[in-house]
């Protein structure tokens, strides 16, 4: 009987699925896809909370690919991409949507933290003009002494008055000039002097040869004159402007007065609240990033030119590093966040694991660099080396994209 029963259902549920027709080119299904154009028979116009729950189950059901994807690449380096590249793929997430469902939340986690975070920019109130004011007064007082001495005239003397008359020099430069590059400058030699005082011996060459270099910039700069920072194209001017050389007056002007107006939005950003401009940036880091990952594929390829590795390889290396990247960095984050609300106690085994976790980042890049590549351990660590400083100028270059961005936007 029950045989029978199972035989009809079994008949009926075969004859609901051969009656079906494609929607799309009207040809009889057998199956739950077209035989003819491939189109599913399920219709994929649900209710909204169906599609939800569906997106929800696949994404965080234990028996889901996600689930099979994340422990492996947060703990085996290496392993999601050779198993990739190799083809077995089936039973892990693609490397794009992957990436691109941990970068949503990860970016949507630092907007949070933007967002709760006021101090997320600490404004530096401690001023280099104050530590020369305070210094000149130190060194007035030292020569008020030596001329009570009658020792004025020593080579001591001489150097304490050559010292005042710099310091002299720093506080005006830094109190009244309105040239941010030469303030900029102003407080480095500042801090070389201060930090030489401090030590209490004379300039390294190291130190010497930089302090030397920043009064020889900065006498040109007072100059008017063209200083080499930029492959020797860039001029800036006594009232603070710059130029290129390789541009017109007009489009000079043009740049000097839309550079005017982003300073004046990123001085009223600072002074009143820089989270929505933080917000900002933030937000176009998605955008950039993903421009950024095949131009850091395109770097893998050129250092890796000789392991007959495809393009697509070296982009899957980059979806998976930085797929591992972003997580480590929101599990820090929400550690961080996390202590806030602990007891002294506990908060410090939070520190500790965010610091296992930090570490982990650099071990887990050279340890995946090498068994992708299979190379030596030298060949490997001076290839790492130079993708690491080649990743860190990319990176604050999008950075510095990412904050004009945003400050043009805000």
């Amino acid at each position: 009987m029950s045989d029978n029963v199972s035989t009809k259902s079994d008949s009926q549920q075969s004859t609901d699925i051969t009656t079906n027709t494609c929607a799309n080119c009207h040809t009889s299904v057998s199956g739950f896809y077209c035989s003819q154009c491939g189109q599913s028979v399920e219709s994929t116009l649900k209710y909204f909370w169906t599609v939800v729950l569906h997106l929800l189950d696949d994404v965080f059901s234990f028996d889901s690919r996600s689930s099979r994807t994340l422990w492996p690449l947060l703990t085996r380096p290496a392993f999601l991409t050779n198993e990739y590249i190799l083809g077995r793929r089936v039973h892990y997430v693609p490397p794009i949507r992957l990436y691109l469902f941990i970068s949503i939340i990860f970016f949507i986690s630092l907007k949070f933290i933007a967002d709760t975070d006021n101090g997320i920019i600490k404004i530096n109130d401690e001023s280099f003009l104050h530590d020369a004011e305070q210094h000149l007064i130190l060194l007035k007082q030292k020569k008020t002494n030596t001329e009570l001495l009658q020792v004025n005239k020593t080579p001591q003397a001489s150097e304490l008055n050559d010292e005042i008359v710099r310091f002299e020099q720093y506080a005006t430069d830094l109190s009244k000039s309105e040239n941010s590059v030469i303030v900029a400058m102003t407080n480095a030699l500042v801090e070389i002097e201060l930090k030489r005082l401090e030590q209490g011996k004379a300039f390294t060459n190291k130190q010497q040869k930089k302090y030397d270099a920043i009064i020889k910039q900065l006498s040109k700069i007072k100059q008017g004159e063209k200083i080499d920072l930029v492959g020797d194209v860039i001029t800036f001017n006594k009232d603070g402007s710059f130029s290129f050389d390789f541009l017109s007056k007009e489009n000079n002007a043009s740049l000097s007065k839309y550079v005017d107006v982003l300073e004046k939005k990123a001085n009223d950003a600072v002074q009143a609240d820089p989270t929505q401009l933080i917000t900002e940036a933030i937000g176009k880091l998605p955008q950039l990033m993903f421009i950024l990952l095949p131009i850091f594929a395109l770097l893998l390829k050129v250092i890796y030119v000789f392991s007959n590795r495809l393009y697509l390889e070296h982009l899957t290396v980059a979806l998976h590093s930085h797929s591992f990247i972003f997580i480590i960095v929101m599990l820090i984050e929400l550690l961080n966040y996390i202590q806030d609300f602990v007891f002294s106690g506990i908060s410090f085994v939070f520190s500790f694991i965010s610091v296992i976790l930090l570490l982990w980042i650099p071990v887990y890049l050279f340890i995946m660099q090498k068994r992708i590549y299979r190379q030596g351990y030298l060949a490997t660590t001076l290839k790492y080396i130079l993708t690491g400083g080649c990743y860190s100028v990319l990176i604050s270059f999008t950075a510095i994209v990412a904050f004009i961005w945003g400050l043009a936007d805000s």
